[in-house]
């Protein structure tokens, strides 16, 4: 018989492979470390497989086998890492895992209570590792490591798998092997002594950019293309003078560079990366920098340094930085070291035993299990303490349990520098109950964390996942009702039922990433317009991200109108589609500068960045206009603003809600170096899909 024997639960038993048992048959026993165990109960279940019940709980360091008709079959530990019984005899959320290097020596530890044997290997020598409470291995190892590789072989289930170190703090190329690293030796000159504004959320005006996309294009004046030091280079230019890269960022004026994942990530080959491409939304290892992204991976050490130096350029230059880390699933459940280490522990499964994939990419991490939670707490502290990351933004947050997101938030504000949290708060088919889960439903649990707006995206342009769907900017005002509640952040009671308590948890956005650019749905959608009309009702959506109340997040390129050529999905597309068309620079730049007034605008004037709900209500005020046209009232001290935005193809005359000398002062349709006109009169005149900016001193 060909008979496989697990350990499901602390008295559990199942055996497979027993078509032809008889249910009465004496023969049956089960040992551990050679000593009998009690049966309470066998019962068959299906053709070919038992449970059987022990009298007494189960060990799992001992050894166990089942005799059969004289035959021994040996028992391996399975569904019972899944137990309740299992967190709690073996957690070790207190113990620091991974390698600690000292100048005399390294100490390795590792955390697989399975496992019945593990060694370690460098230098071509494997030494047996020490097994100790709660399911935790580790070994000293003399002398000066740093830069020595090693590897685990791990014996479980009678197997021995070679496997990576999941806290590696470095890698060889393509992750093939674990790297020792003195990270003291890592850190640039002066890395620890830059001084960048900190910048509170209330400020913060987000632009994600993707490192490789950012220098690609032939036209970039960037000579590290697709790099990490690429970030470096601070006064590139294009070939008709224009800036790009990161001295264009700065002269645009944001305030956070939202970075797409930078951990080591799967599908391109590192040794040559021109010959693919990625999003990096495929994780293999959490504290290691992608090695696609440095200029030499003959030196593991490299890609750490250029990783710190990309970061340290942007704190110079005035940015915080914001990296996107992936914590709700890995690149191949099965092949991932997670697996191989405590096979079934680190993810989700239904209770039919089939993996839980609520992420669309084959498995959901279960961040639940104390010690999965424990690793994604351990990567958020080093990224902070080591790379001084200024934030994170967490892809399909939905999927991560509440209990951890509330760790990382308390962790978060243990740091002295405003640190952003924000991530996507969608409900997923996962095989943890919803009440758990880090949805938009829990926003008032997660105070501190923001969530991207997605009501807000769909009501603007239209629904996403549909191309031809309009919305307000794009379909002569279409959803005009939701307007109110968009531009109050939707946290005010006075305009439908609210999302937030807090106008700081919206996240206000219309082009990401994911899916069409805002020029490409905007073609799909309006396939008839002209393309200057087009454009204009580009402006109307762009600046209703910069001047409703919350987290205002760009993507890189929307401010010259980025188009990938229809292309919906390019995590895989290449740098032709994914690129940032730097020769459209100069010929943008009157939309570009329209986009660096709105800004400043945002920026030199709190009107705009209103800190609670309350705040809003008193200062926040919609006035008449002709529907669909939409015109709100931003109170101050000293000055007030009125926001009109005319999102059809006729010109309309508005009513200003006071007397007094308004001052149209930013338009999208002209150049507004100086103010535009001064209306001493109560009636302006708003062209076709113009938004405008009326001023008026008090």
């Amino acid at each position: 018989m060909n008979i496989a024997a697990w350990i499901d639960d602390i008295n559990k038993i199942t055996l497979e492979g027993m078509k032809d048992y008889d249910l009465i048959s004496p023969s049956l026993s089960i040992f551990i470390s050679n000593q009998f165990m009690p049966i309470k109960d066998v019962v068959k279940v299906g053709e070919d497989q038992l449970f059987v019940y022990l009298v007494d709980n189960i060990s799992l360091i001992q050894e166990a086998f089942v005799a059969i008709q004289n035959k021994k079959y040996p028992i391996f530990p399975r569904n019972i890492v899944r137990t309740t019984w299992f967190e709690n005899k073996y957690t070790a959320s207190e113990t620091t895992l991974g390698p600690l290097y000292k100048k005399d020596g390294t100490a390795f530890t590792l955390w697989a209570p399975t496992a019945s044997n593990i060694e370690i290997i460098m230098e071509g020598e494997r030494r047996l590792m020490r097994r100790n409470d709660k399911g935790v291995w580790d070994i000293w190892l003399p002398g000066d490591l740093h830069g020595n590789i090693y590897q685990f072989a791990v014996t479980i289930a009678g197997k021995e798998r070679i496997i990576n170190d999941p806290y590696a703090r470095g890698l060889t190329a393509n992750s093939n092997a674990s790297v020792v690293v003195d990270m003291a030796k890592t850190d640039p000159v002066h890395f620890r002594e830059i001084t960048y504004p900190k910048i509170t959320k209330d400020k913060a005006i987000i632009y994600e950019v993707h490192v490789r996309d950012l220098s690609m294009c032939s036209e970039s004046g960037i000579k590290n293309k697709g790099k990490f030091l690429s970030f470096t280079e601070r006064h590139s230019r294009n070939a008709e003078g224009y800036s790009t890269g990161l001295a264009y960022l700065k002269e645009l004026g944001i305030t956070h560079l939202q970075l797409l994942p930078i951990m080591d990530f799967a599908r391109v080959d590192e040794t040559e990366p021109e010959k693919d491409y990625n999003w990096g939304y495929d994780p293999l290892f959490y504290f290691v920098p992608e090695g696609s992204y440095a200029s030499n991976l003959s030196n593991p050490i490299t890609r750490i340094i250029e990783c710190k130096q990309m970061i340290q350029s942007i704190h110079e230059a005035g940015m915080s930085v914001i990296i996107d880390v992936v914590f709700n699933h890995v690149f191949q459940y099965e092949n991932s070291t997670f697996e191989k280490l405590v096979p079934e522990y680190y993810f989700r499964f239904h209770e039919n035993g089939s993996v839980s994939n609520g992420s669309g990419t084959g498995n959901d991490l279960a961040t639940e299990r104390k010690m999965a939670r424990k690793f994604i707490l351990d990567v958020v502290d080093f990224w902070l303490k080591e790379y001084l990351v200024d934030g994170f933004r967490f892809d399909l947050m939905g999927l991560v349990d509440l209990e951890t997101m509330k760790q990382i938030q308390s962790r978060c504000s243990q740091e002295n520098r405003p640190i952003l949290l924000l991530g996507e708060g969608w409900e997923l088919d996962t095989a943890l109950d919803k009440s758990q889960l880090s949805t938009l439903k829990k926003a008032d649990q997660l105070p501190e964390v923001s969530y991207f707006n997605d009501h807000f995206r769909d009501q603007i342009k239209g629904n996403t996942f549909y191309s031809t769907s309009t919305g307000y900017v794009n379909g002569e005002g279409r959803n005009e009702s939701f307007l109110p509640a968009l531009i109050t952040a939707s946290c005010d009671h006075r305009f439908h039922t609210p999302m937030f308590s807090c106008p700081l948890q919206s996240v206000n956005y219309v082009e990401c990433h994911d899916n069409h650019t805002l020029l490409d749905k905007l073609q799909l959608s309006n396939p008839t317009i002209s393309e200057e009309d087009r454009r204009k009702m580009h402006q109307l959506a762009t600046g209703l991200v910069l001047l409703s109340q919350g987290v205002p997040f760009l993507h890189a390129g929307q401010e010259f109108f980025r188009s990938k050529n229809g292309d919906e999905n390019s995590y895989l597309s290449g740098d032709k589609v994914n690129q940032m068309e730097w020769r459209k620079r100069g010929r943008e730049d009157e939309n570009i500068q329209w986009i660096r007034k709105l800004i400043q605008l945002r920026k030199q004037h709190d009107h705009f960045r209103l800190q609670t709900a309350k705040e809003i209500k008193e200062r926040v005020h919609f006035i008449q206009v002709p529907v669909p046209l939409v015109g709100y009232l931003l109170l101050g001290e000293k000055k007030d603003f009125v926001i009109v935005i005319n999102p059809t193809n006729i010109k309309h005359q508005i009513t200003m809600p006071s007397h007094g000398r308004w001052t149209k002062w930013i338009s999208n349709l002209r150049d507004s170096k100086s103010p535009i006109s001064c209306l001493l009169q109560q009636t302006a005149e708003l062209d076709a899909y113009e938004l405008a900016i009326f001023l008026k001193y008090r």
